[in-house]
């Protein structure tokens, strides 16, 4: 939603909204000039409007009994889904969507970045903030009928069915959004329509281990990528401290020793599929490899807030066990040895309640578990379903169930190695208290 308000104030538009949290972000967005309240109250909707030259966007993720959204509703006023002005924003434009249940964000930005590094005409709607540009709207040059769109491509409510791209990445494909989908196979269904749309002779770039679900479409170039199978993958891999460099090999090319400016296993994939992605565009060797190095990563994706020998602090959004599986390996393997502590955020009770015994697995590869409450964002609590259905079957030498009132007092009384804070609810809003107290210590 912020890139696209962004896009709005650059046009010189005037925009206000609401938020649940005030957050490092909506701070910023108060600073660019915006107008934002964080109580639902139709008083707070600024008094200029009208309903001729307002444009209301809403995200799904907005609760149905939202009082401000039902007063302009019942008023008249143009309201849209953040998906469909993504929609009318990408249409004429030759635009990139990256769709995937992980590892969207990061591929989206990589991208972004090795555009604006090759000097094209570009602007990008991100999920997440990039550490180069701070910000999750990134532009080069002037917006014209040449321009390329990078847009992040959510499958949340079928969001994606909005996009038409002329080239699409697909990085995975797990169940999630069972609240909206009803099962992995009617989710599946979604991936495969998104697919379809992509334009007649455009570009599919999909990963190898869901590369059936392309199969009906026949009149795009498709390729698969992957660690280590598909049509392109990494060789000659090296490691130090968890940052890679590697080769991409496949289909009579290769491009040589790529090293990665940001950490993580799944971040050579993501690395692969936006090389593919450059390269379809006519960007040489040379300045892909200088991006991906250049590369500083997504705020709140494996995002170092300490890094001294003695102390480790990373903040990350997975919220989803095949994500906290992936983070958490990566995190061993890093720092092999030493204690892994994790704070932990559930966010949806549907999600909670559905992936139980995964969260559960996931967070047991951790020696130290801080379980904090579920974080609602735009549900209504499920009896039965609290934090404490993921606690019981945490196999962790150490587990800790907190809350937002005690959490920092805990925080205080660990012997910190490896500490990650790990969650897409407002467990944000405590890192900097954490760092402060890390680094007093």
């Amino acid at each position: 939603m912020s890139a696209i308000a962004r896009w709005f104030k650059h046009k010189g538009l005037r925009v206000a909204g609401y938020d649940r949290t005030p957050t490092p972000l909506t701070h910023e967005l108060l600073e660019e000039g915006m107008e934002i309240h964080f109580e639902d109250k139709v008083e707070f909707i600024p008094g200029y409007i009208s309903k001729e030259k307002t444009l209301v966007i809403f995200t799904p993720a907005i609760p149905k009994n939202h009082i401000e959204h039902a007063y302009l509703k019942e008023q008249g006023y143009t309201i849209l889904k953040r998906s469909e002005v993504l929609g009318l924003l990408t249409k004429n434009y030759k635009t990139i969507a990256v769709a995937g249940t992980h590892g969207k964000t990061t591929t989206s930005s990589l991208i972004a970045h090795i555009l604006k590094s090759a000097g094209k005409n570009m602007v990008a709607f991100l999920g997440g903030i990039t550490s180069n540009y701070e910000s999750n709207l990134v532009m080069n040059g002037e917006v014209n009928e040449d321009t390329i769109v990078v847009a992040e491509a959510d499958e949340f409510d079928r969001s994606f069915l909005r996009l038409f791209p002329h080239t699409a990445v697909v990085t995975s494909a797990d169940a999630d959004h069972l609240d909206i989908y009803g099962d992995h196979l009617q989710m599946l269904s979604s991936y495969k329509e998104f697919i379809s749309q992509i334009s007649k002779k455009g570009n599919l770039i999909i990963h190898e281990s869901i590369a059936l679900l392309a199969n009906e479409t026949t009149q795009i170039n498709k390729e698969t990528y992957g660690m280590r199978r598909g049509q392109f993958f990494a060789g000659n891999i090296t490691a130090n401290s968890g940052f890679f460099e590697f080769d991409l090999i496949g289909l009579a090319r290769k491009v040589e020793k790529i090293q990665l400016g940001v950490p993580g296993f799944h971040n050579m994939e993501n690395a692969i599929a936006a090389t593919l992605v450059a390269l379809k565009f006519g960007v040489d060797e040379k300045t892909i490899r200088e991006a991906l190095a250049s590369f500083r990563g997504v705020k709140r994706r494996f995002e170092f807030i300490i890094r001294k020998p003695e102390l480790i602090y990373i903040d990350d959004y997975a919220h989803h066990p095949a994500e906290i599986e992936a983070f958490l390996r990566s995190l061993k393997e890093m720092y092999k040895g030493k204690k892994i502590t994790v704070i932990f955020q559930p966010h949806l009770f549907t999600r909670t309640r559905d992936f139980a015994e995964g969260f559960s697995k996931s967070l047991s590869l951790a020696d130290e578990v801080l379980l904090m409450d579920i974080y609602p964002a735009r549900e209504e609590p499920i009896p039965g379903v609290t934090s404490d259905m993921l606690f019981k079957d945490i196999t962790s030498g150490v587990k800790i169930r907190c809350n937002k009132n005690d959490l920092l007092q805990k925080v205080e009384d660990l012997e910190v190695e490896v500490l990650a804070t790990v969650g897409a609810g407002d467990i944000d809003t405590f890192v900097k208290p954490i760092k402060e107290i890390l680094s007093r210590k």
